[in-house]
């Protein structure tokens, strides 16, 4: 199992960038997408990911309004489109994959992980 995410950069505060995560080796019919980002010396966090049963999008309240979700079911590609980018924004993204089962804010919950795309966001 691959997830190749891409579409990170440096952007000024205010900006916008649309991140892409390609998976390939498997079909997830039973689990779910999502997005978290690290920074140097901090804990993973959660970012948005969609839920188990209605597979709704949440977000962590630090990017909502901003950050959105979505997919294509089709291409087997999650999307994360991210507004109003703020300097606290700036970290490694990654994509990542759960059981629908597990706990959705949880990163020990994903079990693939992307190798990371860099956002940086200058102010």
């Amino acid at each position: 199992v691959q997830l190749q995410a891409s579409g990170g950069g440096l952007v000024q505060a205010g900006g916008s960038l649309r991140l892409s995560c390609t998976t390939s080796g498997r079909t997830f019919s039973s689990y779910s997408m999502g997005w978290f980002r690290q920074t140097p010396g901090k804990e993973r966090e959660f970012v948005a990911a969609f839920g188990s049963t209605t597979g709704s999008p949440y977000y962590a309240d630090s990017v909502k309004g901003r950050f959105t979700i979505s997919r294509d079911n089709a291409e087997n590609t999650v999307y994360l489109q991210m507004n109003s980018l703020k300097p606290e924004d700036t970290a490694v993204y990654y994509c990542v994959v759960r059981p629908r089962s597990a706990l959705m804010t949880i990163a020990g919950s994903y079990i693939y992980w992307g190798q990371g795309t860099l956002v940086t966001v200058s102010s």
